[in-house]
This record gives C-alpha cells, structure tokens and sequence, in this order.
C-alpha cells in the first residue's frame, strides 16, 4: 500500500472536516472521497458519451430500428 502526505490549506482541510463520517479515520475519508470523485468522473464521461451517441444520426437511427424491431414482441 502506499502512503502519500499531503498539506491541507485551511479550505481543504475544512472540506476535509465536512466530509468525514462519525467515527471514520482521516485516511479512510480521503480513501472514499478520491472513489466518490473517481466515480463522478466515470459517470461525466458516460453522459458526454450518451449526449454524443444521440446526437449522431447514425446511432439514433440504429436506435429506432433495434426499438422497431423488439416492438412485436413488447407484452402491451
């Protein structure tokens, strides 16, 4: 495992403070922030690459023809 020091500005150490759970070690806090900000930048990505498959034609048009396809088979 390795081990990283960092300083902490008063800003980020008030960050630091506000994000931390009861009973939860510093390092644990910092561990869950980096995967929390790991999994926001996973899921930015998703959305600009969703915004630009329904701003391609193509894709859109696939789209309808998979939905046209499948619609014989829908219970309602």
């Amino acid at each position: 495992m390795t081990v990283v020091n960092f300083r902490c500005d008063p800003d980020t150490e008030a960050a630091l403070e506000a994000l931390a759970v009861e009973g939860e070690s510093r390092s644990e806090t910092i561990r869950r922030a980096i995967h929390d900000a790991m999994r926001f930048r996973r899921r930015e990505q998703m959305r600009a690459e969703a915004l630009e498959a329904a701003q391609d034609p193509d894709d859109v048009n696939e789209s309808k023809a998979v939905l046209d396809d499948l619609a014989s088979l829908r219970a309602w």
